[in-house]
């Protein structure tokens, strides 16, 4: 019996796993207008406080919406939760929509992309200083690219089952080097995220206005795009950083990561020093460094915990270890009115699973490399029949087909014992549908979606067309989870908070960044 098949057995055999996983999803999107243009307004007030609402907040632009569900074990129950956040903004943005795609929509200049508003408090001025940064390292465009985040971890039953029960602190050794051991698993095999899900194979050609690029893009409309491309979000034009190129974060365990993380954070920067941090009075980013805080750091895959209060993210790892991981992978997908579907979070739970029961050696930085060389290949062309990756460092290939069959054949037995606990055929069903989708690349998001930019002419038609409908369908929706009154309590609540969090302050702006930054000294 193989590693995997045994551990795999082990945990079937502990009753009520499969109905323990954690799931959580944070959808990002843009407001925008009928013409299909980015809203101009600030975020409404109508949503409460951006700085503490728990369902509704913005990421980088006042335009651009952050739906975030918390922590839920049932997949249906989370799936309403999504769409109850999604009808309760709708009803609060008048005439705007809910930009439906990755790639944003038509920016007519960069200035129109007005930074997020936190309030007049030191972690609200800090959070929109921290975007100031952001906007004069890599411009405001790349920053409101959407995505969705999948937030995932599995139960103590699931440990206890691989591991038997163990004491607090061999627990705590144990799930982040499990963690880790998945999230190796991840670089290597999570490309078939961006192969079945990827849907960003266009962009308004407004996106790359006066920059430079070497990809062969053809032309439909004013929109540009790759032929087999999956998702342009993930390559090198959409959300990385080059400055982080060279940064050797590696994946071997807790402390490994911890050191790398904490170096980046700690070394300065010659280009971004040229930027300037504090000049004439006013501040240009929060440091010089290639990192100004820990989540600059662009990752499609990042190891987790929940921070106390005033705790970096950092410090909570290195306090408890690693309790959940956040998926980074997932494009919006544009067939949905929340941005993702049941079916893709079965696969994600299918696929976490897997990486998580199968063996994973320590990977080291040639293997780091490859891996992300395979990526950008799925990027760029996964589409094209019979791609060829590397498997490791020792120059063996294989086409993208045999690896997904290969993946496959393991995900099968998975959803078996996952619907024999569960009851139904629901995760089996997501196998056999996926499974058609490796041979016949045309059943891809990103080929669904390229056929719909062609027949509308353009990306911002299809767009259009999609955010219309999905406007109608969030208003049409009944609550099923939460309430009109339970939304409007958050928004009453968060404007609350805000006030209480302005009203403690004691420190002047330039102090709180000071003893913020004291552990960088």
């Amino acid at each position: 019996m193989t590693n995997f098949a045994e551990r795999l057995e082990r945990v079937a055999n502990k009753s009520t796993v499969f109905q323990q996983f954690g799931r959580g999803v944070e959808r990002e999107t843009l407001r925008y207008t009928s013409d299909g243009e980015l809203a101009l307004t600030p975020h409404p007030n109508s949503l409460g406080s951006a700085l503490t609402n728990r369902w509704i907040t913005t990421d980088f632009s006042e335009s651009l919406l952050e739906f975030i569900t918390p922590v839920s074990n049932d997949v249906a129950t989370l799936m309403s939760q999504l769409k109850d956040i999604h009808h309760f903004a709708q009803t609060k943005i008048n005439d705007e929509k809910l930009w439906p795609l990755s790639m944003p929509c038509y920016v007519g200049s960069e200035d129109d992309i007005n930074l997020a508003q936190y309030g007049t408090s030191n972690t609200g001025r800090m959070k929109t200083l921290y975007r100031a940064g952001l906007k004069k390292r890599y411009g405001s465009l790349m920053q409101i690219i959407s995505g969705v985040h999948f937030n995932f971890s599995f139960p103590d039953s699931f440990w206890d089952a691989l591991y038997g029960e163990q004491d607090d602190a061999a627990r705590q050794d144990t799930k982040s080097e499990a963690y880790f051991a998945l999230i190796r698993n991840y670089y290597r095999f999570g490309w078939l995220i961006p192969y079945f899900f990827g849907a960003s194979p266009a962009l308004c050609s407004s996106f790359i206005r006066g920059r430079e690029t070497k990809l062969p893009f053809e032309n439909i409309g004013g929109s540009l795009y790759l032929p087999h491309a999956t998702s342009l979000r993930l390559s090198d034009l959409g959300y990385t950083n080059s400055a982080q190129s060279g940064l050797k974060i590696g994946f071997n365990g807790l402390s490994q990561y911890l050191e790398g993380l904490n170096k980046a954070i700690r070394t300065p920067s010659e280009e971004f020093a040229e930027i300037g941090v504090k000049v004439d009075g006013e501040y240009r980013q929060l440091n010089s460094n290639v990192l100004q805080i820990e989540n600059e750091l662009y990752a499609p895959i990042r190891p987790k915990r929940v921070t106390k209060s005033g705790e970096k993210p950092s410090e909570a790892l290195a306090r408890g270890g690693v309790e959940y991981i956040e998926v980074r992978s997932l494009d919006v997908n544009p067939f949905s009115p929340v941005g993702v579907t049941e079916q893709q979070v079965r696969f994600l739970d299918l696929f976490l699973t897997w990486a998580a029961l199968s063996d994973s050696d320590p990977m080291d930085g040639c293997e780091l490399e490859c891996w992300r060389s395979n990526w950008s290949k799925v990027i760029i062309e996964g589409r094209k029949l019979e791609l060829e990756l590397q498997i490791g460092c020792r120059g063996e290939k294989l086409s993208l087909q045999a690896w997904a069959k290969r993946v496959f054949s393991d995900l099968r037995q998975i959803a078996e014992v996952m619907d024999a606990e569960l009851g139904g055929d629901a995760y089996q069903q997501v196998c056999n549908e996926l499974e058609t989708w490796i041979d016949n690349p045309d059943k891809t998001l990103s080929a669904q979606l390229l056929e719909k930019v062609k027949a509308a002419g353009g990306l911002g038609k299809a767009g259009c067309e999609l955010g219309l409908q999905y406007r109608q369908q969030n208003l049409e929706h009944q609550y099923q989870v939460y309430s009109q009154a339970l939304m409007e309590e958050e928004v009453a609540r968060s404007v609350q908070e805000q006030q209480n969090i302005e009203q403690q302050d004691k420190l002047s702006f330039d102090e709180y960044l000071e003893q913020y930054f004291a552990y960088l000294k």
